[in-house]
């Protein structure tokens, strides 16, 4: 009789497929950026010379808020799905060749505007979103100095929680033609691609914010555009981005760039070609991109 055992080279080599079905508390992603922001507002609070200021490699600060927001969402979300991973800002990049299979992953900004954290005027923010694939399907941002935090899952809408309660937000209506149109952009980035696109609108009313706050101010109806036609990450917007689609708005790519915010390609054919912004890609960097609200129907875009 033979012993049941076949050679090595005889083993078929088979691939398996799982699928894994959880249920994720919104409401722990939720407090948890919560935390991370007190724990923030703590630190802004006290001494400047307490605040262990480095610079990264990039040129770009980083202290002891950023880590210890860090510390205390990676700790949480561990806790609440320990079977998703984490993509962190502050964290070691995971290589594509791992990144590219994830189904869901978290991916987190611990503190957005560290520039304006350092400045203090409070316009600052924390990012959580979870993907799926390229795509966020649940965001969070709590804004620290503020008392707001604001979330949103894929097809529930998106809501403002407040001390006083919580209320579902909408992006404001629009139509290109519109004289008088409220754009904001970035605090610390102002280039001539941005001055650009605001010339294109009819006596347009200009506000610059730093953070995630631009998103999220179209995303409540208090600007209608926001062009970012500068460099970001992919965590810097996930989050809100999600919050902006539920809102009934939209980011749409307009154009590659590169780490120096250099267009690589022709924004305005980009932007007419109505993408959205993808995330997980090789290249972290986000291409240039433009955040609208609730565009009128038949509305003509400028760029046309």
């Amino acid at each position: 009789m033979g012993s049941g055992l076949s050679r090595a080279d005889e083993v078929p080599d088979y691939t398996m497929q799982i699928q894994i079905k959880a249920e994720l508390p919104v409401e722990e992603v939720i407090a948890t950026a919560q935390a991370a922001g007190r724990a923030i507002l703590q630190i802004y609070n006290s001494e400047a010379s307490t605040w262990e200021v480095q610079m990264k490699s990039d040129a770009s600060p980083l202290t002891r808020a950023d880590r210890d927001a860090n510390t205390i969402i990676c700790n949480a979300l561990q806790n609440i799905s320990p079977h998703i991973p984490i993509v962190s800002e502050e964290n070691k990049m995971t290589p594509h060749a791992v990144r590219q299979k994830y189904q869901y992953y978290w991916l987190v900004d611990p503190l957005d505007g560290t520039k304006e954290f350092l400045k203090r005027n409070g316009q600052f923010t924390v990012n959580i979103a979870l993907m799926s694939n390229d795509t966020p399907v649940l965001g969070v941002v709590d804004v620290p100095c503020q008392g707001k935090t604001y979330w949103a899952v894929k097809g529930k809408g998106a809501w403002l929680r407040t001390g006083e309660g919580q209320n579902r937000i909408q992006c404001a209506e629009f139509g290109f033609e519109d004289a008088g149109l409220k754009i904001c952009a970035s605090a610390s980035h102002l280039n001539k691609e941005t001055e650009e696109f605001i010339q294109l609108f009819q006596n347009p009313e200009f506000v610059q914010v730093g953070s995630s706050l631009k998103l999220l101010m179209v995303a409540e109806g208090a600007a209608h555009i926001y062009p970012r036609l500068a460099p970001t990450c992919e965590w810097d917007i996930a989050a809100a981005d999600i919050i902006v689609r539920e809102a009934g708005g939209i980011v749409l790519q307009a154009g590659k760039q590169d780490n120096k915010g250099n267009p690589q390609q022709d924004w305005k054919e980009e932007l007419m070609k109505e993408q959205p912004v993808k995330y997980n890609k090789e290249d972290v960097l986000n291409p240039y991109f433009v955040v609208f609200g609730k565009r009128r129907a038949g509305s003509v875009s400028k760029t046309a």
